[in-house]
């Protein structure tokens, strides 16, 4: 049965960030996720995830990691990511989620990933070390224009070449529905290499059953091909936050 997590970032906002985690273990969640902690004291977010109950399954690291093909940020790069140590060792999370931004006007293909990969290896040495994974995310260059990873095999190929056994992908079916479709196939044929899952619908990225995606279904063969990682809810509520949650209740 897949176990699910509320995006913070996105569910409960109408109350303020460190509010939600009680509003999410209200609504029955007993796990979270979160874009971008870092407008908070670490130790306040850790805080409002015990005082609430739930566990911290992903959060991102920061937005200036979002250079990583960026050849004269590497050292900002690795900041963000021993920064981001420090906020995941706080909240308890184990996973971190990397987002590789765009590449830079005048940086060749082959700059942007090489310094990508060279990247890649040191977070996922460092947060290794820290007891961490860390996480790619292909997005849609729809949203997000210029995004330099936008494919699942694409992810699948340069994990291979960072060549860590700490470094996964984290598939967003929101995302990948954009760019490439077969949903269920690119999942069990990447299955080793997925560690998350998101969800939201398309069009619009609303929860599951306002768009195109059979989620039942979806769901059902996430249990059938022993899926054993999270799902995260990250999607804007077409209405309130509860009033939306009506697709998930089974399952919490």
């Amino acid at each position: 049965m897949p176990r699910f997590a509320a995006n913070l970032s996105l569910l409960f906002t109408e109350h303020p960030f460190l509010e939600r985690f009680r509003a999410a273990a209200g609504a029955g969640f007993r796990f979270v996720e979160y874009q971008n902690p870092y407008d908070f004291d670490r130790h306040a977010v850790g805080a409002a995830l015990r005082d609430a109950g739930l566990a911290a399954v992903l959060h991102n690291l920061p937005l200036q990691t979002r250079g990583a093909c960026d050849p004269d940020r590497r050292e900002e790069f690795r900041a963000g990511v021993a920064l981001a140590i420090e906020y995941a060792h706080a909240g308890g999370c184990r996973q971190l989620n990397c987002l590789p931004g765009g590449v830079p006007e005048g940086v060749g293909p082959e700059l942007a990933r090489a310094t990508l990969v060279a990247n890649l290896r040191h977070a996922a040495r460092a947060l290794k070390d820290a007891g961490i994974r860390l996480l790619i995310e292909p997005v849609n260059t729809r949203d997000l224009p210029g995004s330099y990873l936008n494919r699942t095999r694409q992810a699948a190929g340069i994990i291979d070449e960072v060549g860590s056994d700490n470094l996964f992908v984290q598939y967003d079916a929101y995302h990948m529905q954009i760019m490439e479709g077969d949903l269920a196939r690119t999942i069990e044929e990447n299955l080793a290499k997925i560690a998350h899952i998101q969800v939201s619908d398309n069009p619009g990225r609303h929860e599951p059953g306002t768009g195109e995606i059979n989620f039942p279904f979806l769901f059902a063969f996430l249990d059938r091909i022993g899926y054993a990682g999270f799902v995260g809810a990250e999607y804007r509520p077409a209405g309130g936050t509860l009033e939306g949650l009506g697709w998930v209740r089974p399952w919490l």
